[in-house]
Formats: structure tokens, sequence, C-alpha cells
């Protein structure tokens, strides 16, 4: 029987996941995008473009289709309340509800519900409405503090004093807000991503993954959606010891518990983003769905078919399925308008050489005649899969390296020496 699936959202993430569900010869894909891409396009048997958060549009669009299950990859429509009222017409989503979903949309929720439930994991902080009030804390703060917007920043939203911003930067930003702050204390480590199914109870992980938020090479520049990610074939990091891995595991599971004792049970993908530091793994952030780049990672590997996850997840049986992943590294390159973030330049031509055998996802990219041009955002990613992470970077360096036009890359991402570097941090830290 064939299975009618919307996919909402049009970015590399939204094609990584209508991929992995196109593997299965019985679903028919539909999309529901604010631009065209051209990469998911290709995989739907129809798509409306249209904002995203228009809830009334995707929800009469899915209707009028029949669709039997819908996956909501960007943030934005869940805060919108698209699964909501999705699921008031009978359309079951893998995706959490809005009240779930504050576990992303709002920082403030998310700390208060970590501290009122004892989750490990919890740094210090403090939550104000107030822009003076966050300011005169910060004054009397003796050390390096995050600054971080209550509300959704498409990842780009987090200032370091010290690193980011000085003292008189950071009050400067804290009054540019709208809609409340958290301070925190500055966690020092290493990042790492840790994904997972999540039925309401039962969660499974998948390999855990690390992101490159910096603009440039060397982890420099300004913070950006995601300049790349990596994965390793025996699905850990170096950096990150199997006790790690089960305490971050441990506070997502307690995550999903404490969600379900508060009556807005967490069905979707559960995104975890840990810094380890020298005491162990802290929260920097949960979010609500895949990450980006994270999902081309995870889902380049995924050998359990997707449709059968996503019934899983909706019947809450998820903890019945065996979940498995390929056992090789992958390396994950994004290719963005030069410029980005800052000043990308729009509208120039690119073409594409030979990348095969990485894979190619499309991503803020438009496509007019043949020919693709850029837009304002990250533009088009490739995923190496490999035995080994050098041969992954290879096959992914070699494919984003063909790529001619006004764009660029950061040609670190997932390099033995860029590994070495985070290796060396976590040694000296513990």
């Amino acid at each position: 029987m064939t299975m009618k699936i919307l996919v909402v959202g049009g970015g590399g993430r939204e094609h990584a996941i209508a991929m992995a569900l196109s593997r299965n010869s019985d679903v028919d894909l539909y999309a529901v995008m604010a631009q065209q891409n051209p990469g998911i396009a290709k995989l739907c048997r129809k798509f409306s473009i249209g904002k995203e958060t228009d809830v009334a549009a995707v929800t009469r669009f899915a209707q009028q289709n029949s669709l039997d299950y819908a996956i909501i990859g960007p943030e934005a429509p869940l805060e919108a309340g698209v699964v909501d009222s999705l699921e008031k017409a009978g359309i079951p989503c893998v995706g959490p509800t809005r009240a779930a979903a504050r576990l992303e949309t709002d920082k403030a929720f998310c700390r208060e519900m970590m501290e009122a439930h004892g989750i490990a994991g919890c740094p210090r902080y403090r939550a104000f409405h107030a822009a003076e009030d966050a300011i005169s804390f910060l004054k009397g703060y003796p050390g390096d503090l995050a600054i971080k917007p209550v509300g959704l920043t498409g990842g780009k939203g987090v200032r370091i004093v010290g690193e980011h911003v000085d003292r008189k930067g950071a009050e400067e930003y804290i009054r540019s807000l709208q809609g409340g702050v958290v301070l925190e204390e500055r966690l020092i480590g290493e990042e790492f991503t840790l994904q997972a199914f999540s039925d309401g109870k039962n969660i499974i992980p998948m390999p855990l993954v690390q992101d490159h938020k910096r603009a440039y090479e060397g982890d420099k520049g300004p913070n950006t959606g995601g300049m790349g990610s990596y994965s390793l074939q025996d699905h850990t990091l170096p950096f990150v010891t199997g006790s790690d891995r089960k305490r971050a595991l441990d506070i997502m599971q307690s995550a999903v518990a404490a969600m379900e004792d508060a009556g807005t049970p967490y069905r979707g993908i559960l995104y975890g983003q840990f810094m380890n530091t020298r005491d162990g793994p802290m929260v920097i952030e949960f979010n609500a769905r895949f990450g980006d780049p994270e999902a081309m990672n995870v889902l380049s590997l995924l050998e359990t078919d997707f449709l059968s996850i996503m019934e899983r997840i909706v019947e809450g049986t998820l903890g019945n399925l065996p979940v498995q992943f390929s056992r090789k590294a992958t390396v994950c390159k994004y290719i963005v308008p030069e410029g980005y973030p800052e000043s990308p330049v729009t509208g120039e031509p690119l073409a594409i050489g030979p990348y095969e055998p990485a894979i190619l996802h499309y991503a803020n990219v438009e496509e007019r005649e043949g020919t693709l041009y850029t837009r304002s955002s990250r533009t088009l990613a490739f995923v190496g899969l490999g035995d080994t992470l050098p041969l992954a970077e290879r096959i992914a360096e070699t494919a984003a390296s063909n790529v001619r036009g006004r764009v660029r890359h950061r040609r670190d991402i997932g390099t033995q020496e860029l590994l070495e570097r985070r290796i060396s941090h976590m040694r000296e830290l513990r």
C-alpha cells in the first residue's frame, strides 16, 4: 500500500529527509516549502510553494491530497502550531506539538523545566524579561556569559561575552533583543550533537555528529546556520567517552519523561546540543527537529526504513524497532555564497562539477532554465561516506571543490588536523 507523506520545509535538511523517505518505493512524497528546492521538487508527486508557517494553508494542502503522515523539518512551523493543526485534521505527525516544541522555541522554558525536574547538565542561568535587568546582572557578573535570546534565531542568536562581543557590545546586543533573554555561564569544552527519535516515552539515539558554526576555516568569523559536520564510523567521537555519551542520552531521556509528566508528550526528533566539559556533558540547547546539516550525516547512514520509524513514533511503539545505521564515517560540507553570512551575493550562477560518489543535497538555491543561482543562505551540501574519516572527507572535498561560481566552503571540516585539535583540547581540559 502506497503511503502519502508530507515534508514541510525546503532546505538541505528537508532534502535529506525526502531522500531517506524516497528509498521506500511505497512512499509518495508531497512538500510545502517557502521556495522551490530543486532536489525536493524532483522527488515529489506534488508540492506547494508558500509560507511554511501558514498553518491553515499547510493543513489545507494536506487534507486536499489525503496525506497519511507529515514530518516537519524546520522549527518555525513547529512554533506556529502546524503539528497541532494537522493532527486535529487527522494527519499524524513526526514533530512535537507547539507546547512540546517549547523545548527549543523558548529557552527560558527549557532551563526552567530542567531545573524543576532536576535534570543533569543544566548550566547556571538567569532569565530576564527586561533588558535593563539583564544588563544590570551582566555588569555585576565577574566572568564571561552566553547571551541567548529566548525565542528562535535560526542558530545565529547566541553571543559569548569575551569571544563574540565585549562588555559594551553585549549591552548593546541585549538592548536590541525582543522577547526576553537568558544569560548563562560560559561553557568551555567541545561541542557535539546527539539526535534521537522519540515516541513520547522511548528514544532511539543516532550517531554522534559535530557541527561547525563558524563561517571561516580555523573556526573563525561569525556564527552561521552550520558550515558542515562529520561523524565517525563507530558512531562516537574520540573526545566523547562512553560515559559521556550515556550521560547525554540519559539527559535526553529525562527531558522526554519530564515533558510526558507535564502532559505534553514529545514525539518526533529530539536534538541535544552538548558541550563536553571537564566535568562531562552540559546542555547548550535542545532542538525540536533534525539539525541542519547534521540530518544529512545521520540520514545518509540510516539503513532502517524511515517510514517504519515514522509509523512507530506515531504509534508510540518505537521501543520495539531495531534501528540500524551503516558503520561508515561521514563528512558534510556546505557551499555558501561569497559574503555569507554578513552580506551574501545573490542571483549569481553556479555550476556543479563531477561529485559522485558524494551525495548532493540542494538547499537555498534557485533553478532557472537548467541553471542554478545563489540565494541569500546556504546553497548546496555534499556528503562523503567512507570506511574512514579521511576517505569520507576526501570525497566531500573533491565534490565541493568542483563547484564553480561566486561561492565558497570550509575546506577544513572533517580533516584529521581539525579532529586532532578537538582531541587535544579535551585532553587539556581533563
